[in-house]
């Protein structure tokens, strides 16, 4: 097992926007690969036509790339596995049911939807398996003749996996264990329906990993109770050596409450749980994605690596490299994670600090031009300089530091109580003559000669302060005060310090 190469896969079904549970599973995938030196290939499970969305799988490519998680081989990538959509897969699977078939392993059923709803009532808890097959309508019980005949009228069927009883089934389980299920409590899970000529997951899902030399499975938990029946699917098909070694990830939880992570979660405390925004197609509902409200993609890996998975140091900020080098999928918690979507927000902040003034500049000057001020990349990069610290996201910026950009309309009334004495009209006259004979407007040309007169005039710095920032910016925030004023240049600051002199009085 050892020698094989390292083959994982991540295999969505195109039913909807790609959950952020889906993502951690698909980064997890990534990271064992590349760690490995492996390949990861991108699969679409798309046997259940009835659920099929259309622009889905579209929406979950893009969401990968914006993530920059790569495949190396799938759907939209090519590859020599291929097709690699399960619907392009039909004739293929009809062989392993044949061979299942022919086998013994597997068997034919007739049972109409009313029948099996009959037997639910009659027994409790009922159960298609060794214990109740016998009493069904299938080609167990029924002459070959009989099943001849069904299968001539165009009866509809599904093909059920025979399980046999008094098995202990294990599952090595590379974050859990060794995991033993008797398979007494195993149903003959339907591997194929005649209604739409198409396999379920089961036995669609076994056949494509063994064709495509899958050599590891990493999926979420959900899927563990299942895990027994695909290790009777290998086995039935002889391939045990070829069997990959399994990964139940931890489920996301509620951030709160028990339970796990639902989108009605994030619309009610609001954060997105799906990468991008994704509008849809029945009902045109739009749901919120991590990239419209304003996360930055390296930001989203970092928050998600760590939920489930913890490196074993203090360390909490990792670029997608450095994940590669440290993550160890052994050391994967075996309980569910809190989805603590307030870390996610900080780690965006972390990330806004880490990126240059000229990337969020980047960002952040189509915000400026939409609210209709021409301003050079020089200057927006100024204010970004000044502004980064105070925000967890680039849109946040706007609404802090318009002022550097349109002087204030109206002044803050609590500040203005606050902060504006009788005496701040006069002050800040003189304050305006003072900044008038300044020639170098720089803050090392402002700020000796501003402190010196107020030195020298006796007033208290804070009350001169506070009514200059409430002049420029029209409320008690903001970065420095010659930070603002060198910025706005001497021309601008004079004209507010007098628009408020005017209106204040």
């Amino acid at each position: 097992m050892s020698e094989r190469k390292v083959r994982v896969r991540f295999a969505p079904s195109p039913t909807g926007p790609l959950h952020i549970g889906g993502v951690r599973t698909a980064l997890y995938n990534y990271l064992f690969a590349r760690q490995h030196g492996g390949e990861l290939v991108f699969r679409i499970e798309d046997t259940d036509s009835h659920r099929y969305v259309p622009g889905a799988e579209e929406y979950i490519l893009e969401s990968f790339k914006w993530l920059g998680i790569k495949f190396d081989e799938g759907v939209s990538f090519g590859g020599n596995h291929g097709p690699y959509r399960q619907s392009e897969r039909r004739e293929i699977y009809r062989e392993y049911v044949d061979i299942l078939l022919s086998s013994g392993k597997a068997y034919v059923a007739f049972d109409t939807p009313e029948e099996l709803e009959a037997k639910r009532k009659e027994i409790n808890n009922f159960q298609y398996d060794s214990h109740t097959r016998m009493q069904m309508r299938n080609s167990l019980t029924l002459s070959k003749e009989e099943v001849d005949q069904l299968m001539d009228d165009g009866q509809q069927y599904v093909v059920r996996f025979k399980v046999e009883s008094g098995m202990d089934v294990h599952v090595d389980d590379m974050i859990r264990g060794d995991v033993c299920i008797k398979s007494d409590i195993l149903d003959d899970k339907v591997l194929y329906k005649s209604a739409d000529e198409l396999p379920t997951y089961h036995l669609a899902n076994i056949v494509d990993d063994h064709l495509m030399e899958i050599s590891h499975v990493i999926r979420g938990e959900e899927w563990l109770p299942s895990a027994p029946l695909h290790v009777l699917l290998y086995r039935a098909f002889g391939w045990e050596d070829t069997m990959p070694r399994f990964a139940h990830l931890p489920l996301l939880l509620k951030p709160e409450g028990k339970g796990k992570l639902s989108k009605r979660d994030g619309d009610r405390l609001g954060f997105p749980v799906f990468p991008l925004e994704w509008e849809d197609p029945k009902t045109e509902e739009i749901s919120s994605g991590f990239r419209e409200s304003g996360y930055f993609p390296e930001a989203v890996i970092n928050f998600l690596a760590l939920l489930g998975w913890n490196p074993g140091t203090e360390q909490e900020l990792f670029t997608l490299d450095e994940l590669v080098q440290v993550f160890d999928i052994t050391k994967c918690s075996r309980s569910g994670a809190k989805f603590d979507y307030q870390k996610g927000i900080w780690f965006n902040h972390e990330y806004i600090l880490k990126k240059s003034d000229a990337e969020i500049a980047k960002q952040f000057a189509p915000i400026v031009a939409n609210n209709g001020v021409d301003a050079t990349m020089e200057r927006v990069q100024t204010v970004v300089h000044l502004m980064k610290d105070r925000v967890n996201f680039v849109q946040e910026l706007w609404p802090l530091c318009s002022f550097f950009f349109i002087a204030p309309t109206e002044y803050d009334e609590k500040t203005v109580k606050k902060r504006w004495k009788d005496y701040s009209g006069q002050q800040m006259a003189e304050l305006s003559k003072v900044l008038g004979d300044i020639e170098d407007f720089s803050i090392e040309g402002q700020e000796p000669i501003v402190m010196k007169w107020v030195e020298d005039k006796g007033y208290k710095l804070g009350d001169v302060m506070n009514a200059f920032r409430l002049a420029l910016v029209g409320i008690g925030k903001g970065p420095g005060m010659f930070d603002i004023s060198s910025f706005l240049g001497k021309e601008e600051t004079l004209r507010r310090l007098h628009t408020a002199i005017e209106i204040l009085g």
